[in-house]
């Protein structure tokens, strides 16, 4: 039997993703942004979709000018023709679809007693319901060739409840996207679709930047590093080697998993 160490291609290769063809929803600003420069900087072609067509052609532009394969694309990923048509419209560019990032999320703070029934179900259908609508458009197109690479954002939301502010519906979501992610895991592992997840702790993009600008975001910014080992936020950085990672070679035996990217929160 062949000695897998010396026999394996070298582990920066492992890392590369030249000839895959990714998609990155809610990809037109923040941490989907980041994503797709990472995506499109290891090799990768990248489908950039936002439901704002301007910010998704902005950051496919960006990419574009590094010499990366780009696009944008408009869709509403609760929908599911949408989901449909944007799944279709990648394979009629590039042939294929391997690496498939589901990204796109909003949040509300709330009090529970005082939330309405539509905000609730609004939260549900962005953050729960698209990414399953996402996620089984892509296998469609993923399993006859037996490989791809799903990846969802989850929070570490979905596994603590975050305080001080009071977020139930948010909290909720994410930990179904969690569950939902071991469960395409789980049914879908013999048949070459992997299927993983990436938790966020408190991540500075544009929108928080803004929050932080309010006076409840000054209020609330200490009491989240205090609750943070290392005493900061992630910057979108911080969660790019994650996402390379699992839409990688070298994370071929890894399915199922969720990696939490948090500064430690999760820790105490």
């Amino acid at each position: 039997m062949a000695d897998p160490v010396l026999s394996s291609r070298p582990i920066l290769d492992r890392f590369r993703l030249e000839d895959r063809v990714a998609l990155v929803t809610g990809g037109g600003q923040g941490i989907g942004r980041a994503y797709a420069h990472a995506l499109g900087e290891a090799g990768a072609a990248v489908a950039v979709v936002d439901l704002s067509l301007p910010h998704a052609e902005s950051v496919a532009a960006e990419l574009t000018a590094k010499g990366i394969r780009a696009i944008a694309v408009h869709a509403d990923v609760t929908r599911p023709d949408q989901v449909e048509a944007m799944v279709n419209a990648i394979i009629s560019k590039w042939g294929s679809l391997t690496i498939a990032v589901n990204n796109a999320g909003i949040s509300q703070w709330v009090n529970a007693e005082d939330m309405a029934e539509a905000d609730w179900d609004r939260i549900m259908s962005v953050n729960l319901k698209s990414v399953f609508l996402c996620a089984q458009a892509e296998a469609k197109a993923m399993l006859p060739a037996g490989y791809g690479k799903i990846i969802n954002t989850a929070s570490m939301s979905a596994s603590i409840a975050n305080t001080p502010q009071n977020q139930a519906a948010y909290n909720a979501s994410k930990a179904g996207v969690l569950h939902l992610t071991r469960s395409l895991a789980a049914e879908w592992a013999n048949r070459g679709v992997r299927v993983n997840s990436i938790s966020p702790g408190y991540t500075r993009t544009k929108l928080v930047d803004d929050l932080l600008a309010t006076p409840i975001g000054q209020e609330m910014l200490p009491k989240w590093l205090a609750l943070t080992p290392m005493k900061r936020m992630a910057e979108v950085t911080d969660l790019q080697g994650a996402v390379v990672y699992l839409a990688a070679e070298a994370s071929d035996y890894m399915t199922g998993s969720d990696i939490i990217i948090d500064g430690g929160y999760c820790c105490w």
